[in-house]
């Protein structure tokens, strides 16, 4: 069986550390969170991710660990490092979902937004003004100043791209709302 030594200098085997998170013993978690880093970051970076999103991911899981461990009803099967680690390939799995349903969107609403003629221009500006000002300003930036995700999130302070990408998604939303809305597709056509 595996052991760990704490600082205290006393063993223990992985039975003690999970019935010491059980307890609340974060220390304990200290002692998982270092013996299962680099397999966990492994999963992420492996499977298309980068160093960063995988310490996110394994902590989100160590969260999800934690919490279930402290309701008390957890009764471990298997080994917490397969445990845990099955946790981190679920968490990750949405992610990527969620990246690849975002990137989707995005394509879609690009090809949407076709500004070919002088009138549909004027028809989205009108509706623009109609939005509130944060919409205006992520969509003026991304399909008219043609800014990236990064310089977005940066000038609106915005936490991160995810955030701005989001955001974009729903002000797009909300954009071709106003304009199936106030206009019919006649005033579309050629």
């Amino acid at each position: 069986m595996a052991y760990r030594v704490f600082k205290s200098g006393f063993e223990m085997n992985e039975k003690d550390l999970f019935e010491r998170i059980q307890k609340g013993d974060e220390k304990a978690l200290e002692v998982i969170y270092k013996k299962y880093y680099r397999m966990m970051i492994k999963l992420v970076i492996t499977n298309s991710g980068t160093e960063e999103e995988a310490r996110d991911v394994y902590q989100d899981a160590l969260v999800v660990f934690w919490q279930k461990a402290r309701s008390g009803n957890l009764v471990l099967t298997s080994k917490m490092s397969t445990y845990i680690y099955s946790i981190c390939q679920n968490l990750w799995r949405k992610e990527l979902d969620r990246k690849k349903r975002l990137s989707n969107e995005e394509k879609d609403s690009s090809e949407s937004m076709d500004l070919d003629k002088p009138e549909r221009e004027k028809i989205v500006a009108k509706c623009l003004d109609q939005l509130g000002e944060t919409c205006r300003k992520v969509l003026m930036y991304y399909y008219f100043d043609e800014m990236s995700m990064q310089e977005i999130a940066d000038k609106l302070g915005f936490a991160n791209t995810d955030t701005a990408k989001t955001k974009k998604y729903k002000c797009k939303q909300k954009l071709d709302e106003l304009v199936k809305s106030q206009y019919s597709e006649r005033d579309f056509l050629d």
